[in-house]
């Protein structure tokens, strides 16, 4: 009997943390899948910062390193200096990249960085509570917005492939979803092709994917992904933002 569907060498053989309907676990399959695809997970490194990453050092069957709450970007910096043979690589969620680490990611970028960094976009902080991220969308309802965010004061959410494609040291940057088998096979492309990227010595890549996140939203698995469609992909389009020939 042929084998069809089987757990990626990469992804260690232990039961997730992740709520019911959160799609982390599918974007940690992706990546694994990946690294056991191009044979790059005995060489690789992954760096987990602070949020609902913070233990996917359990979850990759790779070398991982923890890194302080939105400094993975300069901790990879470090790493891939010092092991430029080795295939480095973030895991980063929103108010992580795009809040506290903002500093971090775009110059990392700027400096052209040969690293590979997947940043997971669910409009929210997840682990610390719900409260409003610079991703989250206007009038959406969080624990520090309880009225919904008010772009008058609270700004517009941040756009972070178009930020970043700006720069001249990312080499490719592409944004993608999980809220349908077909765009979970683009994530995967996606994925591959910010690996390649950095294996050819390239630079900065960056791999955007819209998730969701149920228990914070306040909704149930169905009904989120319905909202991520809704209310994300509008604002957040999907598509390759800088380099991907």
């Amino acid at each position: 009997m042929s084998i069809v569907f089987e757990r990626p060498k990469a992804l260690a053989d232990v039961v997730t943390s992740y709520c019911p309907g959160c799609t982390h676990g599918i974007i940690h399959r992706l990546v694994a899948e990946v690294l056991d695809e191009l044979e790059l997970t005995d060489k690789t490194i992954g760096i987990a910062p602070v949020g609902c990453s913070v233990l996917a050092y359990n979850f990759f069957d790779c070398d991982m390193v923890q890194a302080a709450h939105g400094r993975a970007p300069a901790v990879a910096t470090g790493v891939k200096r010092a092991n430029p043979e080795n295939t480095v690589f973030t895991y980063q969620g929103d108010g992580d990249l795009a809040a506290i680490g903002t500093g971090e990611t775009v110059h990392a970028a700027a400096r052209g960085e040969n690293i590979t960094v997947i940043f997971v976009n669910n409009a929210i902080y997840g682990m610390t509570g719900g409260q409003m991220a610079p991703t989250t969308m206007p009038k959406q309802i969080t624990q520090t917005t309880p009225y919904g965010r008010d772009i008058k004061t609270a700004g517009f959410p941040i756009r972070i492939c178009e930020m970043l494609a700006t720069l001249d040291g990312t080499a490719y940057c592409e944004r993608v979803s999980t809220d349908s088998v077909q765009n979970i096979k683009k994530a995967k492309n996606a994925i591959k092709k910010a690996f390649q990227t950095q294996t050819e010595r390239k630079g900065f890549s960056l791999v955007e994917v819209l998730s969701t996140c149920p228990t914070n939203w306040g909704l149930d698995p169905v009904k989120s992904l319905d909202w991520l469609r809704e209310n994300m992909l509008p604002y957040y389009p999907l598509g390759v933002y800088k380099g991907g020939n």
